[in-house]
């Protein structure tokens, strides 16, 4: 006979990972702390597998965080369960967790959610995360599904492409004059190689792409960090540096002569993808389907399966 997991013993696994220590866990769980330690204890003798890393705050291995995943699952099964049967609280909405990256939260996600039918109560925790920490908090179950550059879905969710974000090397017009104006014998790769750069944060190499895709090594060291979406334009347009932006920001500023397109026809396309929870649930359905239609208008077509991403995005999209 297969094993069963304790759901009293994964609802506990679960409360010590979300509170970080077993006396915390015990507060809400209004049991002890030698309760909670027995059953985590219990819970790894029948899976054969050490759970926890118990360092503070604790967190589970790499086999914790699948039973951790199943603890999260289960909570929303029980929750959607509950609506259908009229026994949630009054008025009570689905609530949803979605790590998005800041380009897409800052242009076409948001009109994405406002797709979703009045009818499906939702309330959403909107993570900005770069792809990495993205597929751990899948992993982990701490979200139940993310905008992500990666096609590679985390066990237990399911992937679809969702279209391709462009970026555009742009500066503002300033800027331009005085970095990129004629300069004899000297070519766009090594122009842009030598004028000061913004990027989002550390991790954002699209920069360094487009210069690798013109035949050269990196962009300038000369850089400035500006972590949000919207601030990284307004830094761009204001003459900071020169950086990657996506057309649906920039094209506005193209049009007003704020920004310049420094090397017109050249782009960094981002293929997007939509990773979820394989999971019946149907708030989150009437979500995927909402995020997939915004996407098939606000995006360009590409990024199928099997599609890997041609550079790393910002926060979320890398």
């Amino acid at each position: 006979m297969m094993p069963e997991l304790p759901l009293d013993q994964v609802r506990t696994l679960l409360a010590v990972v979300d509170e970080g220590t077993f006396d915390a866990a015990a507060s809400v769980l209004h049991v002890t702390p030698s309760a909670i330690s027995q059953r985590v204890k219990a819970l790894e003798q029948r899976t054969g597998r050490v759970l926890l890393m118990r360092t503070k705050p604790v967190r589970p291995t790499e086999s914790g965080e699948v039973v951790v995943r199943f603890a999260r699952q289960l909570a929303r099964l029980e929750r959607d369960a509950m609506a259908s049967l009229g026994m949630s609280g009054p008025g009570e909405p689905a609530r949803l967790s979605i790590a998005v990256n800041a380009d897409s939260l800052a242009t076409w996600f948001l009109p994405a959610l406002r797709r979703v039918p009045e009818t499906v109560e939702v309330c959403y925790e909107l993570r900005r995360e770069d792809q990495d920490h993205t597929s751990a908090l899948l992993r982990e179950g701490r979200v139940m599904a993310a905008v992500t550059s990666s096609p590679e879905a985390v066990t237990g969710c399911s992937v679809r492409g969702l279209g391709v974000m462009r970026y555009l090397p742009v500066a503002g017009s300033g800027f331009a004059d005085r970095w990129f104006g004629p300069r004899a014998g000297t070519t766009p790769r090594d122009l842009l190689a030598a004028a000061p750069v913004v990027g989002f944060d550390r991790r954002d190499d699209l920069q360094d792409t487009f210069v690798r895709g013109l035949g050269g090594d990196r962009a300038s060291g000369r850089r400035h960090y500006v972590p949000t979406s919207e601030g990284f334009v307004a830094a761009v347009a204001a003459g900071m540096g020169w950086g990657m932006v996506p057309d649906v920001q920039a094209e506005a500023l193209l049009a007003a002569g704020r920004l310049v397109d420094l090397a017109p026809g050249r782009t960094v396309d981002v293929p997007l993808y939509w990773q979820q929870w394989k999971l019946d649930s149907p708030s989150l359905a009437a979500v995927a389907g909402a995020v997939a239609a915004e996407a098939a208008v606000s995006l360009r077509p590409g990024g199928g399966p099997g599609a890997g991403p041609a550079g790393h995005g910002r926060s979320g999209a890398s």
